[in-house]
């Protein structure tokens, strides 16, 4: 099996030549003059000499203006345009894209002349396994995620009913119908040719994402369509489309590309890119192609080896699987953020972290309103109502405790409960039990990840490091301290709900270990309740002020009531005996003293790690500001330094210290 990441071959290194720009774009947009840059092809004002390169965007005016300059001075004309996966909504809508096509020869649309992408699809040996393999996974992850051009598609857009004609429209003036030997009348025959080839069908025209904005128009209007034709103007994936219909037809729409992907012969009226190959019913073939490619081939030219993929949070190329790494952190937040959020008992100082995970779109709304017709949020284990989604810290946090006001990097939105409350279902419990589907690739992702816990010594919280502390030969028993005001203990334990308990249990039931107490480091810090004074009847060591993973690296066993140390130890190879019910209890992988009767599923810690540490959760970048993969957070956490804080925020920390106490103290009064 291929690497996830494992990299497409390096072609030998560029001549340094100068590259000129007569587009204002390229100056001023960011993201397209860095890849540029990172591509060696940084742009610059001036008049170019014959060994230098014009840059031409598309087949606009500028373009033209740069082909010009490049026929009169003998420049080289360098073509360029956005990538296949470009980004969650347009350039339109102020998105910048992921990557660029940029050929030598032509543009990849324009069929009247080889460009690089056909010549590479034409001459490239194309039967490398270890590509076919990736150019399969990716075809396979794009689907499961619903991914495209533009990735913004609600997913609970509504799909016509199966065994419908699909007909894919563009917008007017796009210069690849041009380019692509086709013009407005070509869009006529084609639906045309679909009522005739398909009587008594359904026929969905589906019009193109711009055209759905308002920002360009397309071919197609609802009223000059027959009662047997419907105009599909909302946002939709095209994997539900290309599902639900019995045929394709297209002129030059990158759709008829994704079409194959998914097991179409679409009809192609133009002259795209991908038609000529064996793959299509070209109503206009084109002679020059004559290789036959299988679509894993075809997909791996066009996706993996002819772009310049860009991550915008490590800012370097990368290759096509760190682009989709990005892309689902990206559309994901868009999909759960798309329509606005009502934001409920929320405190004051979550409020800003929260609108940058959240409010890249539209503004939390923090003051509900009546007549509000929202998506709601609502913090942690607050009472469950319908509709309303909990919100809780992720398991990869922050470089510094919650309780001292450190914004976090992950934050999970769960639909049907929360993950610490056993009682009823969760996301993640489901997510748990499916990840005995995963693929390869994906079990081989969250092995990566798993490997990348482990070297970074990376946790929740990731203290600044501490004195190692050296324990005594033995069997070691680590025991982690909570808050024990904390909703995990309340909704996760019975008999055993406090530190003492829980120390007195592992005790009596291993009277011959060396038992290691660590205890929580909000309570550590003052700022929340579960302080021992007993602790040393029932242990050997009080591991104060330690780091967790060293502690954890030390010792043969875990033993907890809900802690999440339970789960990073699970992760590096620990036994784990479980005395309450914590999210990752009742798999299989630990010794548990309390059931769920539901978690009748038996994954791995590779499944496990998957859905808790990938799946679940959403991460946001504090450098680039964008929504993120876990990999990303990682990173920031193994080489950052502690995130800044505001002045206010630590006098804060210890007042909500003292509310958290008293409140503590008065539930134990009444």
């Amino acid at each position: 099996m291929a690497p996830h990441r494992d990299p497409e071959p390096k072609p030998a290194a560029p001549i340094a030549r100068q590259a000129f720009s007569f587009a204002l774009g390229a100056f001023t947009q960011r993201r397209i003059n860095r890849i540029l840059d990172l591509a060696g092809h940084a742009p610059r004002l001036g008049w170019p000499g014959p060994s230098d390169q014009i840059l031409a965007w598309g087949n606009g005016v500028s373009a033209k203006r740069g082909a010009w300059v490049a026929a009169v001075t003998g420049a080289q004309l360098l073509h360029i345009e956005d990538a296949f996966l470009r980004s969650v909504l347009p350039g339109r809508s102020g998105h910048a894209p992921l990557g660029l096509l940029i050929d030598p020869q032509a543009c990849h649309f324009d069929a009247s002349r080889p460009s690089a992408l056909e010549d590479l699809l034409n001459t490239y040996s194309l039967e490398c396994p270890a590509l076919l393999e990736r150019s399969a996974a990716a075809m396979a992850r794009i689907a499961k995620h619903k991914l495209t051009k533009y990735s913004g598609v609600p997913r609970d857009a509504l799909c016509p009913k199966p065994g419908f004609v699909l007909v894919i429209d563009q917008t007017r003036g796009d210069a690849s119908i041009e380019k692509g030997a086709a013009n407005a009348q070509t869009f006529q025959q084609m639906l045309a040719a679909a009522r005739a080839e398909h009587p008594t069908a359904h026929i969905v025209i589906k019009t193109h994402p711009e055209t759905q904005l308002g920002y360009r128009a397309g071919h197609f209007s609802a009223e000059a369509l027959d009662d047997d034709m419907e105009l599909l103007t909302h946002a939709i994936a095209p994997q539900d489309l290309f599902a639900a219909a019995r045929a394709v037809y297209t002129v030059t729409s990158q759709m008829g590309f994704e079409a194959i992907w998914a097991g179409h012969r679409p009809v192609i009226f133009g002259q795209p890119f991908y038609a000529g190959w064996g793959l299509t019913q070209d109503m206009q073939p084109i002679h020059r192609r004559g290789r036959s490619l299988t679509p894993a081939q075809l997909f791996a030219g066009a996706m993996i080896l002819y772009p310049k993929w860009y991550d915008p949070c490590r800012d370097t190329l990368c290759s096509l699987e760190h682009v989709l790494d990005q892309l689902e952190a990206e559309t994901g937040a868009w999909r759960d953020d798309h329509a606005g959020w009502e934001a409920r008992g929320i405190s004051l100082w979550k409020r800003q972290p929260l609108q940058k995970f959240f409010g890249r779109h539209h503004p939390l709304r923090f003051q509900p309103k009546p007549d509000s017709h929202l998506p709601a949020m609502a913090w942690g284990a607050s009472p469950h109502q319908d509709g309303v989604h909990h919100l809780e810290d992720g398991f990869l946090r922050s470089k510094g405790i919650g309780a001292q006001l450190v914004p976090p990097l992950s934050l999970v939105l769960d639909r049907a409960g929360i993950y610490f409350d056993p009682s009823r279902p969760s996301d993640l419990e489901t997510m748990i039990a499916n990840s005995l589907n995963l693929s390869e690739q994906e079990r081989q992702r969250a092995a990566e990840l798993q490997n990348r816990l482990i070297t970074g010594s990376i946790s929740k919280y990731n203290p600044r490091p501490s004195a190692a502390l050296s324990l005594p030969p033995g069997r070691r028993i680590l025991v982690p301290g909570q808050v024990e005001d904390d909703a995990s203990i309340r909704l996760g334990t019975r008999d055993i709900c406090t530190n003492l308990a829980l120390l007195r249990s592992t005790r009596e039931q291993n009277p011959d270990a060396i038992v290691i107490y660590k205890p929580h480091p909000d309570v550590e810090a003052g700022l929340r309740p579960g302080a021992l004074s007993e602790a040393t009847h029932y242990c050997d060591i009080i591991a104060a002020d330690c780091d967790p993973i060293s502690l954890i690296n030390q010792v043969d066993e875990v033993w907890t009531m809900t802690s999440l140390l339970g789960f990073e130890a699970l992760i590096r190879g620990k036994a784990i005996t479980c005395l309450g019910r914590p999210f990752y209890s009742c798999w299989g992988l630990t010794h548990d003293r309390r059931e769920v009767p539901r978690r009748q599923a038996r994954p791995d810690i590779l499944g496990l790690i998957h859905a808790c540490l990938i799946e679940y959760p959403r991460y946001f970048d504090p450098m680039s500001k964008l929504p993120c993969p876990p990999e990303v957070v990682i990173e920031r956490l193994a080489a950052a330094a502690d995130l800044p804080q505001a002045c206010y925020l630590r006098p804060l920390a210890k007042i909500q210290g003292v509310f958290a106490s008293q409140a503590h103290l008065w539930r134990n009064m009444r």
